[in-house]
C-alpha cells in the first residue's frame, strides 16, 4: 500500500510540475503574441491591409510614371544655337543671326532663325520631324539641328 501512495503521490507531482509547466509557457506565449499593436492577429491584419494599400499605391506611381515619361519624351530636351553673320564682310549684320533649334527626345521640334541687318530682322521657322525638315535648311540651321541632335544623345 505504501508502494501505490508514493506512486499517486509521484504522479500527482509530475501533474503538478506539467501543470505548472504549461501555464508558465502560456503565460510566455501570450507576452509574445501581444505587443504594443496588439496581438499577432491584430498586427498580421494591420500589415496585410498595408500590403494592400502599398500595391494600389504601386499601380497608381506606375501610371503616373507611364504618363510622366510620354509627356516628358515631347518635351524640349535638345536645343543648340548657331550665330552667324549672313552678310559676310559689308557690316550690316555682325553676328546678330542665328539659328537656334528645338528638339524633343523623338527628334520632333522646330529651328527658329533670324537675319539681322541694320534696316530690319526677319525671323523664319521651319518644323523638324524624325530630326529632318521637309524644308531646305540652311548651313546654319544644320549645324544647330545637328548640335541639338547631340545634345539629346
Amino acid at each position: 500500500m505504501n508502494f501505490d501512495i508514493y506512486t499517486i503521490l509521484g504522479v500527482a507531482i509530475i501533474i503538478l510540475l506539467l501543470l505548472f509547466w504549461i501555464i508558465r509557457l502560456e503565460i510566455t506565449l501570450k507576452k509574445l503574441l501581444k505587443g504594443k499593436a496588439g496581438t499577432l492577429d491584430d498586427v498580421l491584419a494591420d500589415m496585410q491591409s498595408n500590403i494592400s494599400y502599398l500595391k494600389k499605391y504601386s499601380e497608381n506611381a506606375t501610371k503616373h510614371f507611364e504618363i510622366v515619361d510620354a509627356k516628358l519624351k515631347k518635351t524640349v530636351s535638345g536645343n543648340e544655337t548657331v550665330r552667324f553673320n549672313p552678310w559676310k564682310g559689308d557690316g550690316s549684320g555682325s553676328n546678330q543671326s542665328f539659328a537656334t533649334a528645338f528638339l524633343n527626345a523623338e527628334g520632333d521640334g522646330v529651328i527658329i532663325s533670324s537675319l539681322y541687318s541694320r534696316d530690319h530682322v526677319s525671323v523664319f521657322s521651319k518644323p523638324v520631324k524624325g530630326m529632318r525638315s521637309e524644308y531646305e535648311l540652311s548651313a546654319e540651321e544644320r549645324a544647330a539641328l545637328q548640335k541639338a541632335k547631340e545634345s539629346i544623345l
